[in-house]
């Protein structure tokens, strides 16, 4: 066994002895495989687990061992039969014998039981014998074909788990056995990864060469370690030239700044201490460091971008485990107290790769002060005070897995989240990019229901005072596009954004915060400037309408529409209270509902519609509800616009002038 040293393994075995309820999990978590016959595809039939999600509700459907035809939704358990469902349901059966593959040859180990070590071998020798004659198939966009399944990806991550199967029962199998695994399954899988290894940036492209480099580990391979670390493309590359400033990873979701993170961790567990390991450079420290401070009062992480519904969770017990036994650190220490607040510290990254005990002692895990990170391109503005955050979305486009929301904003209040982004569900499911991935699904601009085109907005000031906040921010669709060194999905329509600049500006109070949006529409398109609320609409006003645009919003409905004169107030029954926000603008204000995430609900949404050539859509959210504004007054003339906030406490004003180098004015 190559994974671990006799002292380390030594000390494995105790910690066995110590919690001997993780073997009784193990044998759990894998009863599935081994209590039924092993059953392997003969032909590559599998195709993408993002396909096995229901197309009404986009929530995933309930994988059956037993039921390879038939898939049902846990919503309202229509079953769905036929593709893309069955050939899923095969890429879950691959991925379920690969993790038994390794999790049962760990359980060999410890307990020397020949039942995990026959399962385990069973299931290597059976890919073993079909792996070689497998059809090359895929058609899953901008994504690497696979063999066993679909894509390259799906390919690599079953051959880790094959891999490290493998090496626990090595020593168990006969010469003849181990060259059969060897050549026709862990080096075809190898040879078949580095040929299709994509030349690109990307988190597959970690994934991919963190599983060729394990495959080199375990079999001494230089010539696959060299290509999995210092080729171009490969882990160093990766590493050195992913990251944007602050250390976020360059695709801004936090989801895959994490499953990055978990590629470059699986190759770092074999390959600490030789000369293939990057332990030693600056960037992993900042990749672990970074999400942590853009924690939301809930302790989630904001769902930008490409997120399904639970991967903002702080669950991240695989990462950090090995982080903070190589680091050490107190913000490492507080997201594994976070991680194991309502459940014992068993799990197998903490039995192979933690540290003996944990800080016993609390450690605060929220942020408390603003963050400003320019070179990532988001703001975190806090008042931890009333749990209420707002984080301003400016970072430069990520490819396939952004969305089309510069200056998009998410405002928690009250530790609830009453603007929120709503992540997206399983890219097979027409809800993906047919509602959720989309520029008027977002709080932000969107022109004729078109989506955003690639840009890198600038931060135009930025300055923090006792008493407020400032973010001036600004995206220029006439500047060039940026170019990115990774493949993407061109979903956007640069035609309507055509010298288009989108200028927002955020005065964060302690009770309120003014928005003031300023859009430069030469063409007179259609500007959509919208937010959507979770909550319910109190004094929704207007005509009833209906929307015949075939685009995203052809999911709104319940929909009234009414010019906006003035200064008007619209207010939302949310779980944090009532949101009181008043709009001004030349405009027509649209209200309506339309799908969460999942989509078994809905909340509300609100939109600005206008064409003027110079548009300003200015809002104030009133986060007091105890003592709310009586009044709102908001006026533009030449540079600058004047806000003034009516409280029984007595009036303020605030000047936000047109040059972004004077601050505001408060009065």
């Amino acid at each position: 066994m190559k994974q671990f040293s006799k002292p380390q393994w030594d000390r494995i075995q105790q910690r066995v002895q110590q919690q001997p309820e993780i073997v009784t999990a193990l044998i759990a978590a894998n009863r599935v495989i081994l209590n039924s016959e092993t059953c392997v595809p003969k032909t590559g039939i599998a195709t993408w687990n993002l396909y096995y999600f229901c197309p009404d509700h986009g929530v995933r459907l309930l994988w059956d061992r037993h039921s390879p035809a038939a898939h049902r939704c846990p919503i309202d358990n229509k079953v769905f039969t036929g593709e893309p469902y069955d050939g899923a349901w095969w890429r879950g059966l691959n991925g379920l014998n690969a993790k038994a593959c390794n999790q049962l040859g760990l359980l060999w180990q410890l307990t020397g039981e020949t039942r995990y070590l026959d399962k385990v071998r069973d299931i290597l020798m059976s890919y073993a014998r079909y792996y070689p004659d497998y059809e090359i198939h895929g058609g899953i966009p901008y994504n690497g074909p696979g063999k066993a399944n679909a894509q390259t990806l799906c390919e690599a991550n079953c051959h880790l788990d094959f891999t490290l199967g493998y090496d626990f029962i090595a020593e168990a199998l006969t010469q003849e056995q181990r060259d059969y695994i060897v050549t026709r399954l862990l080096r075809a899988g190898a040879d078949f990864l580095v040929q299709h290894r994509a030349r690109q940036l990307h988190n597959h492209e970690v994934k991919i060469s963190s599983t060729i480099g394990v495959i080199g580990m375990i079999l001494d391979d230089d010539a696959y370690l060299e290509f999995a670390v210092n080729a171009e493309y490969g882990l160093r590359h990766q590493l050195e030239h992913g990251l944007l400033a602050e250390g976020l990873w360059f695709e801004g979701s936090i989801h895959y700044h994490f499953y990055a993170l978990q590629g470059f961790w699986s190759f770092e567990k074999l390959a600490r201490g030789s000369r293939y390991s990057l332990l030693d450079l600056p960037q992993y420290r900042r990749m672990l460091s970074f999400p942590l401070q853009l924690l939301m009062p809930d302790a989630t992480f904001p769902r930008i971008n490409d997120c399904i519904a639970g991967q903002e969770k702080l669950n991240h017990s695989h990462i950090y485990e090995f982080a903070y036994q190589i680091y050490g650190g107190d913000d490492y220490a507080a997201a594994l107290q976070y991680c194991y607040r309502q459940s014992p510290r068993r799990n197998l990254d903490a039995l192979l790769y933690g540290v003996d005990d944990l800080p016993q002692a609390p450690i605060a895990l929220i942020p408390v002060g603003n963050v400003h990170a320019p070179g990532c391109g988001l703001s975190v503005l806090r008042n931890p005070a009333h749990q209420r955050t707002l984080l301003v979305k400016h970072s430069p486009y990520g490819g396939e897995h952004d969305h089309y929301d510069r200056l998009n904003i998410i405002l928690f209040n009250n530790g609830k989240e009453i603007l929120p982004d709503l992540g997206t569900t399983g890219y097979g499911a027409e809800l993906h990019y047919g509602y959720y991935k989309n520029s008027p699904t977002h709080n932000t601009l969107s022109i004729n229901q078109t989506n955003q085109p690639p840009a890198v907005p600038d931060v135009l000031n930025w300055h923090q005072e006792a008493v407020f906040t400032w973010l001036d921010t600004q995206v220029d669709w006439s500047k060039p596009a940026p170019v990115l060194d990774s493949h993407t999905r061109i979903q956007w329509d640069s035609e309507s954004y055509k010298n288009v600049i989108f200028r927002r500006r955020i005065l964060w109070l302690d009770d309120a915060i003014i928005d003031v949006s300023n859009i430069h529409n030469p063409h007179q398109q259609q500007l959509d400037w919208t937010l959507h609320i979770d909550g319910e609409a109190l004094d929704p006003q207007g005509e009833p309408t209906d929307f015949t645009d075939s685009g995203p919003l052809r999911h709104l409905h319940e929909i009234v529409a009414t010019p906006l004169q003035g200064t008007q107030l619209r207010q939302f029954n949310t779980a944090a209270g009532t949101l009181s926000v008043w709009l001004n603008a030349d405009a027509t204000i649209f209200q309506g509902v339309a799908p969460a995430n999942p989509s078994v609900r809905d909340l509300s949404y609100l939109i600005l519609r206008s064409e003027n050539t110079e548009a300003q859509f200015a809002c104030v959210y009133d986060l007091n509800d105890v003592a709310p504004l009586l009044s709102v007054t908001i006026e533009k003339k030449d540079d600058r616009t004047t806000v003034v906030l009516s409280r029984a406490t007595g009036d303020q004003q605030f000047d936000l002038s047109v040059d972004p180098s004077v601050l505001p004015v408060v009065s």
